[in-house]
């Protein structure tokens, strides 16, 4: 077609050359980008979900309190379903569902918490606030004003209290819905004519929420937070002494890590102590169990576990590792020591025999320590190899740091005896104690085999070597 033609037509025609098959690449590589973008999707999924499946199987409790909560809900709601129910606490039913939901908590204790406080909190702020709408409604045009002058003065009062440490570490919830009911019921209450009414329906719902939470919580499946403090308790003491036996052996990132999980722990233990509190008795854990001698035992635990930290990095830094036989007698019989306290914390018994030949054992392993390290220091006053000055002076080190653990785990003892004085715990036979101190001579012959003629006789440079 000419030019003369094309303009008959109306207009030029334009063309656009294209290269086979370009179409073709242009429809793989958008199919491309889908299937990328669905396989990094599968692959965060995997992961996620291989994630939540670690958590499940490391401690299915967790899986048990998620269905726990389910039921609660589950059957709550039977109150805003059910048509005579329903008409028994009216549209306040709700109540009964967002109570479940708010003051339902992993441990027991943690839930009586909530629920006390809940419950306390809004009986006293409905009964304050109607008493003050009572007054108020008596004096005329001034009542916006008494009860805004109320609502400020209360409001303020109770978010103060909040700074007192006691009332914040147990009623610190229930101050929070103290300041919420009373607001909701004073300034409500200026436009509802039944305003009794409405806070005795409230109040009913969220009674019905706080049993059916008690009662899952407390019948299946309990979770107690005096155990999970005693538990914690435990593991805290075998990590310690597993740092400590660790570092005899050599070894020292395990034993750090186990440090800095002790060091940790101070928050858990007091948030599960409050919490034990306000559980009822059950097993061995009675009404009045010292749950703050917990604490102690943790907060010696902690001393202790801070020289234990001090000895891994000094030795890190010098390379030091095994000193000599003294300093691995003595970290490893502080570990038996330890190990014997959490025995008896673990199965709840007194102090035994057993206990004291430990600590007995490893104050004898001291001594033998600064008698060494006083044969020690003569001879590097007399030598005059700054080599051996050094070398001398990072052994020093570290023995210093066994002396004071060493010190340390006895103030841990001492704490595991207050605690079995104060919560009873039972006596051990005198046969499992008898049992247990031939097992731990037994361990201390395994483990330093030379007695006292074979160490007299030892030449000096095997009784002080240093790895440097």
């Amino acid at each position: 077609m000419d030019a003369a033609a094309r303009e008959e037509q109306g207009g030029l025609e334009w063309r656009v050359t294209v290269p086979e098959g370009a179409s073709v690449a242009v429809e793989e590589q958008d199919g491309g980008a889908w299937a990328w973008v669905l396989a990094c999707c599968m692959a965060a999924t995997s992961r996620v979900a291989g994630k939540v499946w670690r958590i499940g199987a490391d401690d299915p409790r967790k899986v048990a309190h998620g269905l726990k909560v389910g039921l609660a809900l589950a059957l709550v709601s039977v109150f805003y379903y059910t048509r005579p129910l329903y008409n028994g606490v009216g549209g306040a039913a709700m109540w009964a569902i967002m109570t479940v939901v708010v003051v339902f908590e992993y441990t027991v204790g943690g839930s009586v918490y909530k629920c006390f406080n809940r419950a306390v909190a809004t009986a006293s702020g409905g009964v304050l606030a109607l008493g003050v709408h009572w007054v108020a409604g008596k004096a005329g045009e001034l009542e916006p004003y008494i009860l805004t002058g109320s609502l400020f003065l209360l409001a303020a009062g109770a978010t103060f209290s909040r700074f007192i440490p006691t009332v914040k570490a147990r009623f610190d919830y229930g101050v929070t819905i103290f300041i919420l009911t009373y607001s909701l019921v004073a300034v409500s209450g200026y436009r509802v004519d039944e305003l009794a009414a409405l806070a005795q329906q409230r109040l009913a719902t969220i009674a019905i929420g706080i049993m059916l939470c008690l009662g899952v919580a407390v019948v299946v499946c309990p979770v107690w937070a005096g155990q999970e403090l005693h538990r914690l308790t435990t593991s805290n003491m075998d990590k310690l002494a597993g740092a400590l036996d660790r570092f005899a052996g050599g070894e020292e990132a395990p034993a750090a890590a186990s440090i800095r999980c002790v060091l940790n722990s101070k928050a858990s233990e007091e948030a599960q102590a409050n919490l034990a509190r306000w559980e009822p008795p059950h097993g061995r854990f009675g009404f009045r169990h010292p749950y703050a001698e917990y604490c102690k035992v943790g907060a010696a635990m902690r001393a202790c576990a801070s020289c234990v930290d001090a000895l891994l990095t000094t030795a890190a830094c010098c390379n030091v590792v095994k000193s000599s036989s003294e300093m691995e007698a003595c970290a490893s019989r502080g570990a038996r020591a330890l190990r014997e306290a959490k025995r008896c914390v673990e199965t709840m018994t007194a102090s035994s025999r057993s206990l004291e030949f430990a600590v007995a054992d490893m104050n004898t392993a001291v001594h033998a320590l600064q008698a060494d390290m006083r044969s020690l220091a003569e001879e590097t006053v007399s030598s005059s190899s700054s080599l051996l000055v050094m070398d001398a002076m990072r052994v020093f080190t570290a023995a210093s740091l066994l002396v004071e653990i060493s010190a340390r785990v006895e103030a841990v003892v001492d704490a595991v005896d207050a605690l079995a004085t104060l919560a009873n715990f039972k006596q051990q036979a005198e046969d499992d104690d008898d049992d247990g101190r031939k097992a731990g001579e037994a361990e201390m012959t395994k483990v330093h085999p030379l007695n006292e003629r074979e160490a007299d006789e030892a030449p000096p440079e095997n009784q002080m070597t240093s790895k440097v």
